[in-house]
This record gives structure tokens, sequence and C-alpha cells, in this order.
């Protein structure tokens, strides 16, 4: 009796000096050497890879968001969200829809709409994102075909929170951008072509433009 009682308790001792050990290694000496090692190599990366202006934090270079005019409500949740068309606009993010919890910002959820491409909700969200690109960007010297919309016009991506649009669907929206800020095509095209990202590696992935970013240099040259 004595015997099991005393490999039992050595039993226990060893499993709870085992649970200290792995409870400080991987929970406070690994944790604190990776975020360390985070901090002193990648800050900007580790930090959210925030993007500034002006002295503030405006965003994230990895998170998209919505450049809308002000509700003329701001707590109602139902109101429609009206884009401000002097910036560059996003992907749709409809994705899994919106959270009205917070009234006063309505948090988009990640997540795809899980709809097959013979879906009529999402073949009419399509139809109706397409008309509206049309007519947003039609400007009197310059008449968007519906045949020039490319598809991340129209389409939200896997997460619904792509910071970035295809160099084709920045520079569609050129001509609407220049008429609504005051400037020459000229001067918004070579602000896309700055922005413009290519290949990750020069293979991976496919050219890009990050709005936020794009949207902040508009602001500048607007302020010049």
């Amino acid at each position: 009796m004595n015997t099991s009682f005393g490999n039992a308790a050595r039993l226990i001792g060893a499993g709870l000096r085992a649970l200290l050990v792995l409870t400080l290694v991987t929970g406070v000496i690994y944790p604190l050497v990776v975020t360390g090692v985070a901090q002193g190599l990648f800050p900007g990366k580790a930090n959210g890879s925030e993007i500034t202006a002006d002295g503030k934090v405006v965003g994230s270079s990895l998170i998209g968001q919505t450049y809308n005019l002000p509700k003329k409500n701001p707590d109602d949740a139902e109101e429609a969200a009206v884009p401000d068309l002097k910036w560059f606009q996003p992907r749709p993010s409809n994705g899994l829809g919106s959270n009205s919890v917070n009234t006063q910002y309505s948090l988009i959820l990640s997540g795809a709409t899980n709809r097959s491409g013979d879906n009529e909700e999402l073949i009419q969200w399509v139809k109706d994102a397409k008309a509206a690109v049309v007519k947003d960007n039609s400007t009197a010297g310059y008449k968007v075909k519906p045949s020039d919309v490319p598809a991340d016009a129209v389409t939200s991506s896997g997460s619904g929170l792509d910071p970035h649009i295809s160099p084709q669907y920045a520079k569609l929206q050129i001509h609407r951008v220049a008429e609504k800020n005051h400037l020459t095509v000229a001067q918004v095209d070579k602000l896309v072509a700055d922005h413009t990202e290519g290949r990750t590696l020069g293979f991976a992935g496919e050219p890009r433009v990050n709005v936020l970013q794009l949207n902040i240099a508009l602001k500048q040259l607007t302020e010049k």
C-alpha cells in the first residue's frame, strides 16, 4: 500500500514538474524569443504593417478599407453606403455581410460568400456592381464599357478584406478621380503607375495596387 502510494506521488510530482517546465518554455520563453526576433528583424510586420499619414496611423497595408461618404444618419444601420467618388475605390467586400452590433462602425466579417457561380443572388450582385462601376467611372470625355470592367471590380476576395486592386481596375478609375479632384489624367495615371507593385519575387501572384497607399498619395497630390 505504501509502495503504491509512493509510486503515485512520484508520478504526480514528475507530471507537475514537466507541466511547470513546459509552461515556462512554451508559454513564456518561446513567445518572448519569437516576439523579440520579430520586433528586431521585422518591426513593421510584427506591429500590423501599419500605414501612417500626417503622423497618424490610418490603417494597415494588409486590410482593405472602404471610402464612403458620411451617413446622413450615423445611427441608421440600414442606410446604404454611398462611395465617395473622389477616392479610388477598393474591391467589393460583401463577404459574409456586416456586423451591425456597433452601429457607429460596421465591421466587415472576413470570409467568402460561398455561393456557386450559378447562384442567382451572386449573379445579380455582379450585374449590379458592374452597372455601378460603368456609371460611376464614366465621365464627359471617357465612357466605360461593360467589357472594360475587370473581375476584381465586381467580386470580393476570399477574405472580403483584400487591400489591393488590379492595375486594370485602378486605371479604369483614373478619369473619374482626375475629374473629381481637378487633376489632369496624366497626373493620376502617373500616380497609379508609381504605386503598381509587380509580382512577388518576379513570378508569384499578380501585379497589384494597394488602395490605401494610393489614396494617401492622391491626398498629398491634391494638397500641393
